[in-house]
């Protein structure tokens, strides 16, 4: 299956807070669907799951990405689970999110994609691209680059920049200082139940 391009707030009313996803907030607290409302026990597979897609969603991933992350985890040393989450969180699209260029993960994509970002002085249109401590993530040197940038600046994603991440407002230009710590994921999920659910696969 291809990205999730359906309604966003059905994902968000079914799983809860997605920053990188969209902005706006679920009228109603129930998930979607006839049976929204009915309270039902959850199994463990179901709630395992369910945390598999928060991260699915929120960065925008295909199933089969996600799953070459988990298994780029396993092979790295430390906790699996943490390694997942900064391999994500150091994507391009999400770093270009998180420096307040774009107000959600799928508009920094965009971003991307249409070639307003530079690293490092050159352009790149990969989103998946793996940022890394000391590299410069800029704005294209256009007009159009920079007035879309500037206008996505005044009502930015998150209102808080991350440790790992510098940004000059002037100059449009952001900084890769180091890996992003596990406290700064804007996320809430149990990483380690993401890495129980694809124990069971390869």
């Amino acid at each position: 299956m291809s990205r999730y391009r359906g309604p966003r707030l059905r994902i968000v009313r079914r799983l809860g807070d997605l920053p990188g996803l969209t902005r706006k907030q679920a009228r109603r607290a129930y998930p979607p669907g006839q049976h929204g409302q009915a309270r039902k026990k959850r199994s463990e597979y179901a709630v395992r799951l369910e945390e598999k897609q928060k991260l699915r969603f929120n960065y925008g991933l295909t199933e089969r990405q996600l799953l070459r992350y988990v298994r780029k985890a396993r092979r790295a040393a430390g906790s699996t689970g943490q390694v997942l989450l900064q391999l994500l969180e150091m994507r391009l699209d999400n770093t270009v999110f998180r420096l307040g260029m774009a107000p959600t993960i799928p508009a920094a994509r965009q971003l991307v994609n249409h070639g307003h970002v530079t690293v490092n002085g050159r352009v790149v249109d990969i989103p998946s691209y793996n940022c890394r401590p000391g590299d410069v993530v800029s704005v294209r040197d256009h007009e159009r680059s920079r007035k879309l940038v500037e206008t996505n600046l005044q009502y930015p994603g998150l209102a808080n920049l991350p440790s790992h991440l510098e940004f000059d407002k002037t100059k449009l230009t952001g900084k890769v200082n180091s890996i992003v710590d596990r406290e700064w994921v804007a996320l809430q999920i149990n990483e380690l139940l993401v890495v129980e659910y694809y124990s069971r696969q390869a």
